[in-house]
């Protein structure tokens, strides 16, 4: 019952000393809202980027042509060796024909419909194909390789497109713009943690008379440290406040705004805000959190040498 009365106690003398130095608490807060705010806006830029090379890297298609010759029977012993290596995507194996690959030119450009049109099965230069995504776009040239080497397949290859070259300067880039995200959020994270600790630390240290007088009446470190450390978790889960809700509300409106695609390609969707703004703010609820509590203990430990 005394631990519980204590811990009470120490909430009470926290919430207090808030209030109590509202104006000193005042400032503690809007750093922490402002650079939560910028850390915000950073997670939400990382994670979209990160999820449109993602939706571009699953978007990779390889295209197998087949030769003339290759009867429907061949065809399926084709796909059943397609499916035997790793880094295929066995659901995205398709196979379209010679005469389905013609209607699709003929939809997309009209100047060949006439030309499409007098074509015949015995006349229709295209080749059957198989089509097929992998699941590492790393992995890309060895899995093509594989097929290549398919004791079957191998025979009744005319031609393999993916479009390598464009294939290797995306993966570049990817793995580039992963990494430049991935430093920029980090270094905003200790950036926001350096600055917030070090406002809540002018804010205690101004308060030096009055655990001066704590330590005079006989007051144990423990009791002066935990209520300063629950002021930092306060300041913190008010300075999260606005934040959150910029990130909740904010990045829903934008959201409906585009449609949940950016000019209307599915390419460049954006993240679907359930669960990723739960998430977001959740981060930075514990970001808020965990700074407040450090900058109060160190501003107690460090600079009031208690």
């Amino acid at each position: 019952m005394r631990g519980l009365r204590a811990i009470k106690r120490y909430f009470r003398d926290a919430l207090h000393g808030v209030f109590r130095n509202f104006s000193l608490s005042l400032a503690s807060i809007l750093c922490i809202t402002i650079t939560l705010i910028v850390v915000g806006v950073s997670l939400v830029l990382s994670s979209n980027v990160e999820h449109f090379s993602n939706s571009i890297r699953k978007d990779v298609t390889v295209v197998l042509f087949l030769k003339k010759e290759t009867t429907s029977e061949e065809e399926k012993t084709i796909e059943k060796e397609l499916k035997s290596i790793e880094n295929i995507n066995t659901e995205s194996i398709e196979f379209k024909s010679k005469s389905d690959s013609a209607e699709e030119l003929k939809e997309g450009n009209n100047v060949f419909a006439t030309t499409v049109d007098s074509w015949t099965d015995e006349t229709n230069p295209l080749l059957d194909s198989y089509m097929f995504k992998v699941n590492d776009i790393e992995k890309i040239d060895d899995t093509v390789n594989d097929v290549k080497k398919l004791s079957f397949t191998k025979d009744r290859i005319h031609d393999i497109n993916y479009g390598e070259d464009i294939v290797h300067q995306l993966v570049v880039v990817f793995n580039v713009v992963d990494k430049i995200s991935l430093v920029a959020v980090i270094a905003l994270i200790l950036v926001t943690a350096f600055l917030i600790a070090n406002t809540i630390k002018l804010a205690i240290y101004s308060r030096k008379r009055e655990i001066e007088i704590m330590r005079l009446v006989g007051a144990s470190n423990i009791s002066i440290k935990i209520p300063f450390i629950l002021e930092g978790l306060f300041i913190g889960v008010l300075g999260a406040a606005a934040p959150i809700a910029i990130t909740v509300f904010g990045y829903g409106a934008l959201y409906d705004f585009f449609g949940g695609k950016l000019f209307g390609s599915s390419l460049v969707a954006l993240v679907d805000p359930v669960p990723f703004v739960y998430e977001t703010s959740a981060l930075l609820l514990l970001i808020g959190i965990v700074v407040g509590m450090i900058g109060s203990y160190q501003a107690v430990r460090k600079y009031l040498k208690i």
